[in-house]
């Protein structure tokens, strides 16, 4: 008696495959900063958006991050106005803040909470202003060891999570632009434009979360860039330290954001190729994964020199 061929068994296979990394991850917060060319590619935002819903079903709670940098330089642009950037990070004048503000709150969220929403009543927007979600205070950019006045770009000093805890308790998938109050009664102005990446790594921290992800627009952390594309699998918190003074700015704010998050007790972070659809699945969900892992310092071994045994 033949056995019945099954043309949809390689799917039960991969479903299997997952089953550790859904019983590993379930319940567990994930942050994830949303970014790069997933944010202007139709496929790859529909997609983004799919991946979130999924972690959501499956029992995690997800909680996106974005910015909007092809976004905002394109409206300043149409606006007259000059998109310029001093160590990764974009010069903001009062002007240009008004843009960010209207951009990441008004265009770049209002989307991506409406593709999430697609799948049911699920995302909420929200900017680091409201319930004073984050906190900054003026940040000067470090060109050649000089402090450099960019702006309205913020250091965030306090993240107060409450609103995003309760939305994630809701069953809600909190969708949060990068943008700070500021900590100066005085200042007019009274907001601040946040880098992301730091903005993420920052929440990720103060929510206790499982994993912080930051998707780019390369396979990873490369490890002898221009001069190699072998991509490093990953790497520890000191050893990534190590590397920082040699990276290209770009990826300066991603991976400070990445080692900010495990040395605050996030359990991993991950930079993650966000040109490849469904790269969050593959990474959280497969045993290969994708891109680069960052792990806190292994604790170190504990003296017994001074116990009993080590004695005689």
């Amino acid at each position: 008696m033949s056995t019945r061929k099954h043309n949809a068994l390689p799917k039960a296979r991969t479903l299997i495959e997952a089953l550790p990394w859904l019983t590993r991850h379930h319940g567990k917060t994930v942050v994830i900063k949303f970014g790069g060319n997933a944010m202007v590619d139709e496929e790859l935002k529909r997609a983004f958006a799919q991946d979130v819903v999924f972690l959501r079903h499956a029992g995690l709670r997800p909680v996106v991050v974005h910015g909007g940098g092809p976004q905002i330089s394109a409206q300043l642009e149409l606006l007259g106005l000059e998109s310029e950037f001093k160590g990764g990070l974009r010069v903001t004048s009062p002007e240009a803040m008004n843009v960010v503000r209207m951009v990441l709150a008004g265009q770049v969220q209002r989307e991506l909470v409406g593709l999430l929403n697609e799948h049911g009543p699920l995302a909420v927007g929200m900017t680091g202003e409201d319930a004073h979600l984050m906190t900054a205070t003026k940040h000067y950019a470090d060109i050649d060891g000089q402090p450099v006045d960019i702006g309205r770009v913020g250091e965030i000093t306090a993240i107060d999570p409450g609103a995003v805890r309760a939305l994630l308790d809701d069953g809600r998938i909190p969708v949060i632009s990068s943008i700070a109050r500021s900590s100066d009664e005085g200042d007019a102005s009274g907001v601040f434009n946040v880098n992301a990446d730091t903005a993420a790594s920052a929440l990720a921290a103060a929510l206790g979360a499982e994993t912080l992800m930051v998707l780019t627009d390369v396979e990873g952390l490369y490890e002898d860039w221009p001069h190699s594309d072998e991509v490093i699998s990953r790497l520890t918190a000191s050893e990534l330290e190590k590397l920082l003074p040699d990276l290209a700015s770009g990826m300066v704010p991603k991976m400070q954001g990445c080692l900010h998050a495990v040395r605050n007790g996030v359990h991993t972070a991950r930079v993650i190729d966000g040109r490849v659809q469904h790269s969050i699945l593959l990474e959280i969900f497969t045993d290969e994964g994708i891109g680069t892992m960052v792990l806190p310092d292994p604790a170190p071994e504990p003296d017994t020199s001074g116990t009993q045994e080590g004695t005689e």
